[in-house]
């Protein structure tokens, strides 16, 4: 389709309706995002407390490394030059801790780095670990799009035996030291792992994009919100926040309009939704989608969510910047069950970053800690919104956070002392602040016991409602600009987008 004169309404403005719109904006359609809060950017959205910055979501960065997926994409896009990005340690891509054996790993970039440091490490593991990189490595092969060629087929063609594999499982065909078993899957919170259930090709996508190198925003993830907006208003779309979607009006098979809260009401000749498809279905007339489509939407499992801690350290205080993710678990045994939640040994484990400034010194200003959590820890307190909780639910929230501190001392003794002020966030906060079912992270979890069940297409049987976003094939920093050009290659054509992204990059880098 060409897009000159089309307009596309986009319900949802995060980071995949952005991507989706920069892309379509640059076909020649029109763009329309409708943002149900203050904010636009999803994941991407930053929010100042006492005048400091913080994100929300967004924190680590793969794929952003010359050559890589989104490195291209972002070129062609035009915006990877407007991005300030600070590349994590070369010899520390990340450091994993284990509290109660004292076990620390500081894990180099590069896949032949990072295998010669578990090898010495481990050294009766070496064989073995040569080769689950090599298995890994040609996982993520099987993938054409992480790679940005056309792909052949779709997520569900068929693969290699290991693809569909549960990702523990794939681990232990190749290590029997449980211990590096356990290692080689720190990085489960990054796209909530599931012993039994999560496939082997997600868990190799993220440690091969992540494995190659890492990046951190500089001074907050808004930036490429911002950027990506540009790309939209620049070629004559509008983006317009804090105006939810509150009706869709479909008939004969058709979105007919939007409307929105504000009483106003968009058209367009396209409609792509970026929310929760259990959100979407709140907005629809039910008779938009057979019964079984819509059961099968409500029936797939959500994905984990986090508790976060933000700290903002006084000034003054030698609290070391630290370039690189720090992973910390109690113990070893737990990596698999970090999200379980007890409120007794909460947390078992978390992630924390010191989030860099343009002038970064010695010593940071800031810390974000985030802890896996389930939504039923706070399922008792499902019917209450932001603003307005309970007395109940803010006393365990600050029990939580001080037991997080607990563990944070751990790693970092007598932090405590240097904070000037710290607050925290619940899977309730992220129901609310994205809108997306049980505070789910990333969305619906993939299920190698049912991929069939968890694998979206981005059309729908509303002929002109499309899909993109977090919980349609892919999730994360990486994932959703994937499945945002799948979601634009079914409206311009398949592989059209690829090809411009390949083509762009080449042609920059013979100038």
């Amino acid at each position: 389709m060409n897009g000159i004169g089309k307009n596309i309404i986009m319900i949802g403005g995060g980071l995949g309706g952005l991507v989706t719109g920069a892309f379509l904006a640059k076909e020649g359609f029109r763009v329309t995002v409708l943002e149900k809060n203050p904010i636009i950017g999803g994941g991407l959205q930053c929010f100042y407390r006492h005048g400091v910055i913080f994100e929300t979501g967004m924190h680590i960065l793969g794929g952003f490394m010359p050559g890589d997926n989104l490195h291209k994409i972002f070129t062609y896009l035009g915006i990877l030059d407007k991005l300030h990005i600070r590349h994590t340690d070369s010899n520390c891509i990340d450091s994993v801790t284990f509290g109660v054996e004292g076990d620390t790993y500081l894990l180099p970039r590069g896949r032949e780095a990072f295998e010669n440091y578990l090898a010495q490490r481990f050294p009766a593991q070496a064989e073995g670990l040569h080769r689950y990189m090599d298995a890994m490595w040609a996982l993520s092969e099987e993938v054409d799009l992480f790679y940005l060629r056309t792909d052949e087929s779709n997520m569900l063609r068929e693969h290699s035996r290991e693809f569909l594999m549960p990702a523990d499982e794939f681990i232990a065909q190749y290590i029997t030291d449980p211990n590096l078993a356990e290692l080689l899957a720190y990085m489960n919170p990054m796209y909530a792992g599931v012993a039994g259930h999560t496939p082997a090709f997600i868990h190799a996508l993220i440690n091969v994009l992540y494995i190659n190198g890492s990046s951190m925003f500089v001074d907050g993830s808004q930036q490429m919100a911002d950027a990506l907006a540009d790309i939209i208003t620049s070629a004559g779309g509008s983006i317009h926040a804090n105006d939810p979607v509150t009706d869709i009006v479909v008939e004969e098979h058709l979105v007919r309009q939007v409307q929105t809260r504000s009483g106003k009401t968009y058209v367009g000749d396209l409609y792509i939704s970026d929310i929760h498809p259990c959100t979407l279905l709140t907005l629809l007339p039910e008779k938009a989608f057979l019964k079984s489509y819509r059961n099968r939407l409500q029936e797939i499992p959500n994905s984990y969510s986090s508790f976060s801690v933000y700290i903002k350290f006084k000034e003054g205080a030698h609290q070391p910047f630290v370039n690189h993710p720090c992973y910390f678990q109690e113990k070893h045994g737990y990596v698999w069950q970090l999200y379980e939640y007890d409120e007794a040994s909460f947390p078992r484990g978390f992630m924390c970053i010191t989030p860099p400034t343009h002038h970064q010194g010695k010593w940071a200003d800031r810390m974000t800690i985030n802890c896996p959590m389930p939504f039923s820890a706070v399922a008792r307190w499902a019917d209450t919104v932001t603003g307005h909780r309970t007395p109940d639910y803010k006393v365990w929230k600050e029990c939580m956070l001080q037991r997080v501190l607990d563990k944070l001392e751990k790693i970092r003794p007598g932090i405590r002392a240097d904070i000037d002020f710290c607050f925290a966030s619940s899977p309730l906060t992220i129901r609310d602040f994205y809108g997306t079912k049980e505070g789910a992270l990333y969305g619906y979890n993939r299920d190698c016991k049912n991929m069939a069940l968890s694998q979206l297409p981005v059309a729908t049987k509303v002929r002109n409602l499309l899909l993109t976003g977090q919980n349609i094939n892919l999730h994360g920093i990486c994932g959703v600009p994937l499945t945002a050009i799948e979601t634009v290659e079914s409206i311009v054509g398949r592989g059209s987008i690829v090809k411009k992204i390949n083509e762009e990059y080449d042609r920059r880098n013979e100038i």
